[in-house]
């Protein structure tokens, strides 16, 4: 991605919000697709095909991404090769956010003082998206439903998203305000700060500070959930395909949950929101 700029100068304020909405899994503001670029995608396949029961098939071409990811014939992510001049930065699933308005939300975003770096665009496929970042620098998307329809949901889908940032205080409003959610306040027994945001009456995903004692090691970035039926097992099937686990598995206020990182250093959660 390039060097991201402004887009717009609308005026937005608490309450503004792309029409729509907010409650069911597909409205607009919720996650509904998630994409990564890595050194070597294709050393990838193997290890979401068994941890998450992927189907990989090509494309899409648009953005350079060289994999398709499918939960049935749902859509959930896709994965790209990261161009040589970028290959040093540490490498983390973007999360794209619905929108019923591309445009109004790019603007949204310049005017809250984020930036868009590429977009709003028609891919090769109908649909429409953007690409763009928080004040923080922490890199997200926004797509249409469109062409897909809404995201999946069950085993192997992204099912909650988590923004690790150092104000999250400061940033959580940006959120509010470019899609309409509404937020609670939180701290954990770390001592670290966090918002959850909601899509109406939907928890959706999280934005979190620094705890005591940790550290980034990749400056603020977004952290993707990937719902498993076993948290436990599939944390151990991760090692054994290669990857490590960075947070064992423990009971969180929204499901059973783990941190672990693929065998491209990529970190990514897996959670059982049934629990």
């Amino acid at each position: 991605m390039g060097t991201a700029r402004g887009t717009g100068t609308a005026e937005v304020t608490e309450t503004t919000r792309v029409p729509g909405t907010a409650n069911a899994p597909g409205a607009p503001g919720t996650p509904g697709w998630v994409t990564l670029v890595a050194p070597r995608p294709e050393r990838l396949k193997g290890f979401y095909e068994t941890l998450l029961g992927w189907e990989f098939r090509p494309g899409p071409p648009s953005l350079g991404m060289n994999l398709r990811a499918f939960v049935g014939d749902r859509p959930v992510a896709a994965i790209g090769q990261v161009q040589q001049h970028r290959a040093s930065r540490a490498a983390a699933w973007t999360p794209f956010l619905l929108s019923a308005d591309i445009d109004l939300a790019a603007m949204a975003v310049g005017a809250c003082g984020g930036t868009i770096g590429v977009g709003p665009l028609n891919d090769r496929e109908g649909g429409r998206l953007a690409i763009g970042a928080d004040p923080s620098g922490a890199v997200f998307g926004i797509r249409g439903a469109a062409p897909f329809g809404r995201p999946g949901e069950g085993p192997g889908t992204p099912a909650w998203h988590e923004l690790l940032t150092y104000e999250p205080y400061r940033i959580a409003p940006f959120y509010r305000r470019v899609f309409g959610f509404s937020s609670v306040r939180e701290t954990n027994p770390e001592g670290a700060e966090r918002v959850v945001l909601h899509a109406g009456s939907r928890p959706i995903a999280s934005v979190r500070g620094l705890g005591r004692g940790e550290t980034f090691d990749r400056g603020p970035h977004w952290v993707t959930w990937f719902q498993v039926r076993d948290v436990d097992a599939s944390a151990l099937r991760a090692v054994d395909l290669g990857g490590r686990i960075s947070e064992a598995p423990h009971d969180g206020p929204y499901g059973r949950t783990a941190t672990v990182v693929d065998p491209e250093g990529t970190p990514l959660g897996l959670i059982d929101r049934r629990r």
